[in-house]
């Protein structure tokens, strides 16, 4: 198991591959400031020009930052993200790519995280991650099945996969999360039907308390029954309103070093699961903004492409 520093080094020179000319902003809150700090004393060993902002721990995942924090983004060329709630879904990441910018969003990041799931082989990772991209791409249908009450379809007609820089964020405009090891795709809004059982983890939430289930209808959450995760997690749904039951993401692990822990970051990367986000997609191809974003993950799928079995109860089949 690599320490914190050597994590840190390897965000740095590995996965962004900071420059010495290049400006480094860091985002943090009070929950995961010694990471922060971390990546800082690794990125001052490359280039002189490194900010950490601390930013108040947000109430949920897709929550914007402060306006004097998004506006400074903008403004360097490279930016990580180290803090309890996701800014993966903001208009304030978007804006910071579209100005040129690269990104690693790192959602609720434990030392433990960085220390077993951030050192490893990011080509064979690539690898993986590229074979189910391929198997996606000019998809329409996706069925999704599992022992525990799965049985939910879809169409991905027209979008596109994303996942394959698996960690490298090196060019501007490159970003996706720390862990990284996914395939994801935002599926055609409307066109979702079935049952989602949940049986390992919900975003913000941690790991359920026992199998929870959402009944999706036209691409809607519409039902959701029962339990004290299944609870809160309506619950937010509810707070937020709006598009928050839009079905936004499917999404397939590929890393073999990550473990179920009741954090979604590293849990929707583990190999033989899959995940379903309700909420903003439009960062990846969807059409739905909503400032939240919760990733649902299930353990041992079997997966389908256009009625091809692609997955066998987690196993790959491609």
């Amino acid at each position: 198991m690599a320490t914190l520093k050597k994590a840190a080094e390897t965000i740095i020179n590995t996965c962004m591959k900071l420059k010495k000319e290049e400006s480094c902003f860091i985002i943090t809150d009070k929950k995961r400031l010694s990471i922060a700090k971390a990546l800082e004393k690794a990125a001052l060993l490359v280039s002189p020009k490194v900010v950490v902002r601390e930013i108040p721990v947000g109430e949920v995942h897709g929550q914007e930052p402060p306006q004097e924090v998004s506006d400074e983004m903008v403004y360097h060329d490279m930016i990580i993200i180290a803090t309890t709630q996701s800014l993966s879904h903001t208009n304030a990441r978007k804006r910071a790519l579209a100005s040129g910018a690269r990104l690693a969003s790192m959602p609720g990041i434990t030392k433990d995280m960085m220390e077993r799931v951030i050192v490893l082989d990011y080509a064979r990772m690539q690898k993986m991650t590229e074979k189910v991209s391929r198997a996606m791409r000019g998809v329409d249908k996706v069925r999704i099945m599992t022992k525990k009450g799965t049985d939910l379809a879809f169409s991905i007609k027209g979008r596109e996969p994303r996942g394959d820089d698996s960690g490298i964020y090196d060019k501007p405009e490159k970003w996706g999360n720390l862990p990284s090891g996914e395939c994801y795709i935002a599926p055609l809004e409307g066109t979702g039907n079935g049952t989602l059982a949940v049986d390992l983890s919900v975003g913000g939430q941690g790991m359920v308390d026992h199998v929870f289930r959402i009944t999706v209808k036209n691409g809607y959450a519409t039902e959701i029954t029962d339990g004290k995760i299944a609870g809160q997690f309506k619950g937010l749904l509810d707070k937020v309103g709006g598009e928050s039951r839009n079905l936004a993401e499917f999404g397939i692990g590929t890393n073999d070093q990550a473990k179920i822990t009741g954090n979604v970051l590293e849990d929707e990367k583990v190999l033989g699961t899959c995940h379903i986000a309700f909420g903003n997609n439009i960062s990846f191809g969807g059409k739905v903004y909503v400032p939240l974003h919760i990733d649902c993950v299930i353990d041992k799928p079997t997966i389908f492409f256009d009625g091809k079995k692609v997955m066998g109860e987690g196993t790959f089949l491609l």
